[in-house]
């Protein structure tokens, strides 16, 4: 091991915080080091949004096919080619991996590192036989699956969502550990494919960090799918008999057993810390092992950024790009920015959607504000009535001194989309009685929002 090469800057991982940042510094004059063990872009091209929402896409299409008789179309002999199906997505990975690849190539300064990196000070990472040094060195490792603590289960041969995207055969009975985002997700998407799917939640909600009333109007619209599940369910046990998943569960009804082909665990994931040498740097990490970083994304070592899934914060491709904006902008252009009060929006990729913005309603009862709230059917959006797909509803949660919106769940078709509308109405610090005036577009899915306004009511 000879000297250490000097780079202005060292990213470590190549997620949507860490790549854009090694663009945009190198495209600054700085020398980049960006290492990265497996492919570029990180989790979300790889293993999360990229793949999943390609696979979601034929989900789609698969239960318009066979429920074309819905529209007045008549099919018959609909089936599922999974085999094609994951060509497809890995054609689609393989476009975006090769574009990151392009965007590294063109810069002379940049220079990529395919190994693990490891601290050995605060200034200094060990890349293979390398020593690289840099005043400024930026962590974006992401995170991974989290195995569940059931015995058992590492015998079992269980799935994750990223193996489970490799299967080439469609399992007959796939039994889904957690009902957060990604349980759900992959549950209906197999289900669409034409598994039976029964879903195993420790809570009595299916995502739990939302509202009971959307949480229990997504759940009734999966169901009505033939999704199975399970609420208040603790697993106790697993194991493999004879090729069979035999899962064992204390319920509401006490012990029950639960078998089928596969298991999929959907019950978190755990920050790629472990193996950095973070000790070595003395990065201070919280009780889980994300490593802990104030509001500007430093570390409690000058010098050291971390950004992205690795922080603990919001786990969305959006907000890790966010957190290259905020670090670049405050190193780069003397900006101060920070992460406190972050415009936060998402969605679930489930039919129907659930598009999100801002405050819960039991987040904003809980801040103690005086609050308006409106809720419409998406039954009664003329857009949706025409497209046949009426199931959920819109919701706003209205500061009732201000008139300024709080939060909006919009959980109907493409509820993603919509909800962006009065996400950028937080932005622009506007009251929602502005919205209440607006001209929409006939036939389209956000002129609910006007019905929408119409039904805000004092609480």
């Amino acid at each position: 091991m000879g000297a250490s090469v000097k780079y202005d800057a060292i990213i470590i991982g190549s997620g949507q915080a860490g790549n854009p940042l090694s663009s945009a510094l190198t495209e600054h004059g700085w020398t980049v080091a960006l290492i990265e063990k497996s492919y570029l872009g990180g989790t979300c091209i790889n293993t999360g949004c990229t793949p999943t929402k390609t696979m979601v896409a034929s989900a789609q299409v698969a239960h318009y096919a066979r429920m074309g008789k819905k529209w007045g179309v008549n099919t018959s002999g609909v089936s599922v080619d999974l085999p094609a199906i994951v060509a497809r997505k890995n054609a689609v990975v393989q476009h975006f991996r090769d574009g990151q690849q392009h965007r590294v190539e063109k810069h002379p300064k940049l220079r990529l590192y395919r190994d693990v990196a490891r601290f050995l000070s605060p200034k200094q990472v060990q890349v293979g036989d390398e020593i690289l040094e840099s005043d400024r060195i930026f962590i974006d490792p992401g995170t991974r699956p989290a195995p569940p603590r059931i015995p058992g289960i590492d015998s079992i041969g269980y799935l994750t969502n990223e193996s489970l995207m490799e299967l080439q055969e469609i399992p007959e009975h796939l039994i889904v550990l957690g009902a957060g985002y990604i349980g759900l997700e992959f549950g209906q998407m197999f289900r669409r494919f034409g598994s039976r799917i029964t879903v195993i939640h420790r809570s009595g909600q299916i995502i739990g960090q939302e509202d009971a009333d959307v949480a229990a109007a997504l759940q009734k619209a999966l169901e009505a799918e033939g999704i199975e599940f399970h609420l208040n369910a603790s697993s106790k046990k697993v194991e493999n008999q004879n090729g069979e998943i035999v899962l064992t569960a204390d319920t509401a009804g006490g012990s029950q057993t639960f078998r089928g082909s596969h298991l999929l665990a959907a019950t978190g994931r755990v920050p790629n810390t472990d193996d950095l040498g973070v000790d070595k740097a003395g990065i201070a990490l919280d009780s889980r092992g994300y490593i802990k970083v104030n509001e500007k994304l430093a570390t409690s070592v000058p010098g050291i950024w971390a950004l992205g899934d690795v922080t603990g914060g919001p786990a969305f491709t959006h907000i890790s790009y966010n957190d290259y904006q905020i670090v670049y902008g405050n190193l780069i252009e003397g900006k101060n920015l920070t992460t406190v009060n972050r415009y936060v929006p998402y969605s679930l990729f489930t039919d129907p959607q659930l598009g999100r913005v801002g405050m819960t309603e039991k987040e904003a009862r809980a801040s103690g504000r005086k609050l308006k709230i409106g809720t419409f059917p998406m039954a009664s959006v003329s857009r949706a009535i025409e497209r046949d797909e009426t199931t959920g509803f819109m919701k706003i949660i209205i500061d009732a001194e201000t008139d300024r919106i709080l939060g909006a769940s919009i959980l109907g078709v493409e509820g993603g989309e919509t909800v962006q509308i009065l996400g950028a109405m937080i932005l622009a610090d506007a009251p929602y009685t502005v919205l209440k005036g607006a001209v929409y577009i006939h036939p389209t899915l956000a002129e609910g929002l006007f019905g929408l306004m119409q039904a805000v009511k004092p609480v």
